[in-house]
């Protein structure tokens, strides 16, 4: 085993162990880990693309408690769905899925920049509400099919911790929504 398989080992969530009460740091050490640079550049690509508006609203130090704290949760509700699972969780991914659905709650109107150069030759743009609903769906499906106590957990995506931080990011943006927005506003934002 490699230095860095032993490292995820040590600093990656471990349900099983989770579950024991032990290792509880790695729910906060697990999101600053990633299985490939793949893995952090669409996290990296998606935080880019809806963090600036929600961290505009609530302040700096608001924002990075709401992160880490829809970091901890998704990867407690990971935890929770695979609590016999030795395998370790890393990733922002959780943390990140928190920002997504605080976004659909804060900018449902907002427009998202598509740009796919094979099918169209130029960008286009969906509401932010059908982009992060199908995204959401696309967690959804995966994850109610692997819950399945017959068979084992295979190393893969954490679907649970999208979906545990995404419905977090909700009900954040919801209190968010009603505490920094004082009417609702039809501004377009562009992200």
């Amino acid at each position: 085993m490699g230095g860095y398989e032993q490292f995820v080992i040590k600093y990656g969530t471990i349900p099983a162990e989770i579950g024991m009460g032990e290792d509880l740091f790695t729910l906060l050490t697990n999101m600053f880990l990633h299985g490939g640079w793949g893995h952090l550049l669409g996290n990296m690509l998606f935080l880019w693309i809806f963090a600036d508006n929600i961290e505009a609203i609530v302040g700096n130090a608001n924002f990075i408690a709401f992160y880490i704290l829809g970091g901890v949760i998704a990867a407690l509700a990971h935890v929770f769905l695979n609590i016999d699972s030795s395998i370790p969780a890393v990733g922002a991914s959780g943390a990140i899925s928190a920002v997504m659905g605080s976004y659909l709650v804060m900018f449902p109107k907002s427009r998202i920049k598509m740009i796919f150069i094979l099918l169209f030759r130029r960008p286009f743009y969906i509401p932010a509400f059908l982009f992060l609903g199908f995204w959401f769906i696309q967690q959804l499906i995966p994850g109610m099919c692997a819950i399945n106590p017959l068979e084992e957990q295979k190393a893969g995506v954490a679907w649970w911790a999208h979906i545990g931080g995404f419905i977090f990011g909700v009900i954040a943006g919801y209190i968010a929504r009603q505490s920094y927005f004082t009417e609702i506003d039809n501004e377009t934002h562009l992200a």
